[in-house]
């Protein structure tokens, strides 16, 4: 059966473990991350076209200018954005391609594509993300509680999205074939598979005559 490209949009609130449960997919069923572009200056260890597309400010806003990025947005003062060509060309080759950005991102998206998953990741109870931001130690209470109201803000926009997946603590993996199953059985949607059918339709008239 047909194996077309797919886009799938993965949104959820900070500690949430998106980035684990992407990795999975990446790792066990072959997707491809997209890699933004932004303005940011490269961290230590961080790699061109790896982690991001590392370009200059006036190459940003001139690819903005040209329609360049599906979607972008400022944070601390850099632009990041996703690189449309990245994605169409992925998409026309079949690849599943995984865009891991935030709510209002994931809307823009919908709208130029409506065909993508939105899928939305998230804890199985509010108190669990609070434990798991606790958790990590690296961070005061006030970023601790910037990052709770930010998920109540977020949790609005919940009901825009197609799937919701909870990744408990410790089954990333188990996450992430939630997933893998939500896109394979997209994939198996009639509108997916007109030329499965059409060529099913010629072989059954040929052995009809």
């Amino acid at each position: 059966m047909d194996k077309g490209g797919c886009l799938i949009v993965i949104s959820g609130f900070s500690g949430v473990g998106k980035g684990t449960v992407s990795r999975k997919l990446v790792e066990k069923y072959g997707y491809v991350v997209s890699v933004s572009a932004t303005t940011r200056a490269p961290r230590e260890g961080e790699e061109n076209g790896r982690e991001y597309f590392f370009v200059s400010r006036e190459e940003f806003l001139d690819s903005v200018s040209k329609n360049g990025f599906i979607e972008y947005a400022t944070y601390v003062n850099n632009y990041y954005g996703t690189p449309r060509t990245f994605v169409e060309t992925g998409l026309e080759a079949g690849r599943r391609i995984i865009l891991e950005i935030e709510v209002q991102g994931a809307l823009a998206v919908k709208k130029q594509y409506p065909d993508a998953a939105l899928i939305f990741v998230t804890t199985p109870s509010a108190g669990e993300l609070k434990e798991r931001l606790t958790g990590r130690g690296t961070e005061s209470q006030d970023v601790i509680d910037a990052r709770m109201a930010r998920a109540v803000a977020e949790s609005e926009y919940i009901d825009n999205y197609d799937y919701i997946v909870c990744n408990e603590n410790g089954k990333a993996e188990e996450c992430a074939d939630a997933i893998h199953h939500i896109v394979e059985s997209r994939s198996m949607q009639v509108r997916h598979q007109k030329e499965f059918i059409t060529r099913l339709k010629d072989e059954l008239a040929g052995f009809s005559e």
